[in-house]
């Protein structure tokens, strides 16, 4: 098995690769005769945008069957492989593949068997059950959400999976999908809610905080000037765009989170950009963090983004976001931690 996984680690995407610790990734061309697992496994199903709370229900239940010697392999699809039939033509990622197996990591997935969607989108579902779960993955039992489609042009369902699946003596889990105030949650929902400025609500639908792990870039050093000095980073090409405005948000700085009060949009006021940029005041530090990953994550928003009439009028506005973003924090008690 560890042959195996030497001989695919070169064709690994680029993104998984860089953060290769903890989970033994398969991630390979699905049409080649090669990469069987020989322990006997519980496999998850899903393509696991977000990871949200219905997610974690689908993943944690597939995890409490390792207790019966199973490995646990979590199937999914390299997410801006995803195409849709919706306004975008694709999936508008919520979290990147590296965020998402930094997720999986954590919950006890042995391993990500993560094909690029063109491979298997061709795929019966009968094919998909007897040469992916049966043949390649060795399945004893698979864990599905009760909304789970798969096979080409989506023809099958949890039902069918558990009717082709008795053919080969595999068990079929269904999980029922989670809700937040009376309604299922939904991947699709929760970025309507971030496009919207929404970000309790998509928050508590996540059942994390919303965040963005991003490199710091260097920027016009504007934020100096007006004595409120920035991080910035910049989206990634790909990502679900939140509305354009200012957030009240923590940022992790070498495992310590600080208050942050975070802007994301196009800087109308002080020069117009292309690409979104997240720039960051972090409350009471000043300290150099140029080139390193930070994370920031969104808590609540403020106001939407504007152009201000002049340099001194939004720096006027700055100090009022900063404000209320002290009070957001002493008013729950939370702190620097």
């Amino acid at each position: 098995m560890r042959d195996f996984i030497s001989e695919v680690i070169s064709a690994l995407y680029a993104d998984f690769s860089s953060v290769n610790k903890g989970i033994d990734i398969v991630i390979t061309d699905i049409t080649k005769n090669a990469g069987v697992l020989e322990k006997k496994t519980v496999v998850s199903m899903g393509i696991f945008d977000g990871v949200h709370r219905g997610h974690q229900a689908v993943i944690n239940t597939a995890c409490k069957f390792k207790e019966q010697g199973l490995d646990f392999v979590l199937f999914t699809f390299k997410t801006d492989t995803v195409t849709t039939k919706g306004r975008y033509g694709h999936i508008e990622m919520l979290l990147s593949d590296v965020l998402k197996k930094e997720h999986f990591d954590k919950m006890g997935v042995d391993y990500i068997y993560s094909p690029a969607f063109g491979e298997i989108k061709n795929m019966t579902a009968a094919q998909f059950v007897e040469q992916v779960l049966y043949k390649r993955l060795n399945a004893q039992i698979v864990v599905c959400g009760e909304d789970f489609r798969f096979g080409k042009g989506a023809e099958g369902d949890a039902e069918k999976l558990n009717m082709l699946c008795e053919k080969f003596s595999i068990k079929t889990v269904v999980v029922k999908q989670a809700q937040y105030n009376g309604r299922k949650i939904s991947s699709s929902e929760i970025r309507e809610c971030i496009r919207q400025g929404d970000i309790k609500r998509a928050n508590e639908m996540l059942g994390y905080n919303y965040y963005y792990k991003l490199p710091v870039m260097h920027g016009n050093k504007i934020g100096r000037t007006l004595d409120f000095p920035t991080i910035n980073q910049e989206i990634s090409k790909g990502h679900i765009l939140p509305k354009f405005g200012v957030y009240i948000t923590r940022t992790k700085i070498d495992e310590k989170w600080r208050h942050s009060v975070s802007n994301i949009g196009i800087k109308p006021t002080v020069e117009v950009r292309a690409a979104p940029l997240i720039e960051t005041n972090i409350l009471d530090f000043e300290e150099d963090i140029y080139g390193q990953v930070i994370q920031v994550e969104l808590l609540d928003f403020l106001r939407s983004e504007k152009k201000f009439e002049s340099i001194d009028t939004l720096k006027q506005q700055v100090q009022t976001d900063i404000n209320k973003t002290r009070e957001f924090f002493k008013a729950r008690r939370i702190y620097n931690e």
